[in-house]
C-alpha cells in the first residue's frame, strides 16, 4: 500500500510467476483416498477461474510512456564535469531533492538511465499530507472518506480524504522545477562511486566520471553505494495489484478502502486459510467509477517475506469470491518494501534519500509523502554547507548532511515505529484484527499522527497507553505476551541512540 505500501520499489526485486491455479496449490496436500473428489474440485476450480480469475493470464494493455520535457542534459563531449551535488536516480524522492536542493543556487546533476520515463508504481498519500507540502494539484482522484473492514461484522469509517498521486503531474511538477533551476541531467547508469578527501566521483556504465562535492544516493532499495554497520533484519511488504477494467465490483465510490482484513473468501480454501490465518493479508482498493479500479493484495509486513505465489492465489480467491471479473488489466505491479531494520551507518560518504535512506515508516511502509517533506530538510542542511562561504566539504559535511535527515529524536521516534513493525511480526489475523481495532478508536491526531509519521516520542507513548485503554482483553493479553522483546529491544536501541 503506498500509503500503507508503495514507496518506491524495484521490479526487479520480484518477477512475475507463472499462473499457477489455487487447486494445483491444494492438491500436494491433499490425501490419496479424496483423489476422485480432488478431480471434480479440479474441474469446478477450472471452470471458476476461466469466469473470474483469469486476470493473472492478461497481459497489461498500457505502455511505457516518457515524458515531453526539454530538460538541460550533461554535454557528453564536454571535459571535466564538476557539481556541487550528484544524485543518483530521478525517482520521486531523487527529483524531488534535485528541485528542492537546486532553488539555493547549488549545481546539482541528476544521473538515471531513463530521466524522463514514467515511474512504475502507484501511489496513494492521505489528501492532507499533499495539501500541507503544496502539491494537491499533483492529485488525480480523492476520496472524502477511507474505510476498514475489521471483519465480516465490523467496519471501520475514517473521515480522512485519501488521494492517488497523478504520476505524470508530479513528474512533471518536479522536473519542470529541476529546470526552472538549471539541474543537469545525464542518461547512464552509475557503476561506481569513488571518493578523495574532499571530492567524490560517479563512475558511469558508459565510461563517463561526474564529480562532485557530495553524492546523493536516491536509486532505491537495492542499491550497493550505502553502508550499514548492523544486520539489515527489515520486515517486507509484498503486495500485488492491478488497476483493472472489471464487469462490476461491490465498493462505494466514495470510499477509498484501506485494509480489508475479512478472510470470508477462503472458505473453500483451507490450505490458504490456513496460511493466511498465521501471516494474513488484506486487500487495498481504489475504486475510481463501476468498471475501473485499482486492487492490491498486501502482506503488511512479514519476515522472511512472504511468498509472491501465495499472495497472488489469495487475490485470486479473493476476486473469485466478491464476484469481480477482471476484463482488462491496463497496469500491474510487483513490489517488496523493506521495512524497519537498521538506518545505514551514520555518517557515511554518500548521503541517502528514499528507499534507501530508511525514511520507510516502518510499521506501514508509507514513503511518497515522507519523501516530499523530508527532501527540503536535507535540502536545507546541505545549502547550510555547501553555500555557505566556509565551503564545508569532506567529513564535516557527511556528518552534517546525514543528521540533518536523521536528527537524535527523528532517530528516536523511528525506533519506537519499529516496535510497532516488530509487534505485527508476532500477531496472527485475529490479533491483528483486534489491534486495529482498536487502533481506529484512537483519537484522530493519534491515529492519523501515527500513520503520517509526525508524532514525537512524548505522543507515541500516550498512544501507547491509550491504545491499551481502547483494547479489548484479548488485545491486551496479546499486547503483555507478544511485546515484551520487542519492548526491550526497542529501549536497548534507544539507549545506545541516546548515549
Amino acid at each position: 500500500m503506498e500509503t500503507l505500501l508503495r514507496p518506491f520499489p524495484s521490479p526487479l526485486l520480484f518477477t512475475p510467476t507463472p499462473h499457477r491455479s489455487i487447486f494445483q496449490l491444494n492438491s500436494t496436500f491433499l490425501n490419496p483416498t479424496t483423489q476422485n473428489y480432488s478431480r471434480k474440485v479440479h474441474r469446478r476450480n477450472k471452470s471458476s477461474s476461466n469466469k473470474f480469475c483469469s486476470f493473472l493470464d492478461l497481459a497489461p494493455t498500457s505502455k511505457p510512456e516518457s515524458l515531453d520535457v526539454d530538460i538541460s542534459w550533461v554535454d557528453p563531449n564536454s571535459g571535466r564535469a564538476l557539481f556541487d551535488v550528484i544524485i543518483i536516480g530521478a525517482g520521486p524522492a531523487g527529483l524531488r531533492l534535485a528541485e528542492q536542493v537546486s532553488r539555493y543556487g547549488i549545481k546539482v546533476c541528476c544521473v538515471d538511465p531513463s530521466p524522463l520515463s514514467m515511474w512504475p508504481n502507484n501511489y496513494g498519500v492521505w489528501v492532507d499530507e499533499f495539501e500541507k507540502l503544496g502539491l494537491e494539484d499533483c492529485l488525480d482522484h480523492k476520496w472524502p472518506m477511507t474505510c476498514v473492514h475489521i471483519n465480516d461484522n465490523k467496519t471501520k469509517y475514517l473521515g480522512r480524504p485519501y488521494g492517488r498521486v497523478s504520476r505524470k503531474k508530479l513528474k512533471l511538477k518536479l522536473l519542470n522545477g529541476c529546470v526552472d533551476n538549471g539541474v543537469k541531467f545525464y542518461k547512464a547508469k552509475v557503476w561506481k562511486v569513488e571518493h578523495e578527501e574532499f571530492e567524490s566521483s560517479v563512475v558511469c556504465d558508459d565510461g563517463r566520471k561526474i564529480r562532485g562535492s557530495l553524492i546523493v544516493d536516491a536509486s532505491g532499495f537495492a542499491s550497493p553505494f550505502i553502508e550499514y554497520d548492523k544486520p539489515r533484519n527489515h520486515g517486507y511488504q509484498i503486495a500485488h495489484g492491478i488497476l483493472a477494467e472489471v464487469n462490476n465490483h461491490p465498493f462505494d465510490l466514495d470510499k477509498m478502502v484501506l485494509m480489508d482484513w475479512r478472510d470470508s473468501h477462503l472458505g473453500n480454501e483451507p490450505y490458504l486459510r490456513v496460511n493466511n490465518t498465521k501471516e494474513p493479508t488484506f486487500l487495498y482498493v481504489m475504486p475510481f467509477d463501476r468498471n475501473l479500479v485499482f486492487l492490491e493484495e498486501t502482506s503488511l509486513v512479514s519476515r522472511p517475506v512472504l511468498s509472491y505465489r501465495e499472495v497472488k492465489n489469495r487475490m485470486v480467491a479473493r476476486l473469485r469470491h466478491l464476484g469481480i471479473k477482471v476484463t482488462s488489466v491496463i497496469e500491474d505491479e510487483k513490489c517488496v518494501i523493506p521495512m524497519g531494520g537498521p538506518l545505514p551507518r551514520i555518517p557515511q560518504k554518500v548521503m541517502a534519500i528514499g528507499g534507501n535512506s530508511g525514511i520507510v515508516h516502518p510499521s506501514t511502509g508509507y514513503m511518497v509523502a515522507r519523501s516530499m517533506a523530508l527532501a527540503p530538510v536535507l535540502a536545507e542542511a546541505i545549502a547550510e554547507s555547501l553555500g555557505s562561504t566556509r565551503m564545508i566539504r569532506g567529513s564535516p559535511l557527511y556528518h552534517r548532511v546525514w543528521n540533518g535527515l536523521w536528527p537524535l529524536e527523528r532517530r528516536c521516534v523511528r525506533e519506537c515505529y519499529s516496535f510497532g513493525m516488530e509487534t505485527l511480526l508476532k500477531l496472527d489475523l485475529k490479533g491483528t484484527r483486534r489491534l486495529f481495532d482498536a487502533f481506529f478508536d484512537l483519537d484522530p491526531k493519534y491515529w492519523q499522527g501515527f500513520l503520517s509519521s509526525r508524532l514525537s516520542v512524548k505522543e507515541l507513548a500516550m498512544l501507547s497507553l491509550c491504545l491499551f485503554g481502547h483494547a479489548s482483553n484479548l488485545a491486551r493479553l496479546d499486547i503483555f505476551t507478544k511485546c515484551p522483546v520487542p519492548l526491550v529491544k526497542m529501549i536497548g536501541n534507544l539507549a545506545v541512540e541516546t548515549i
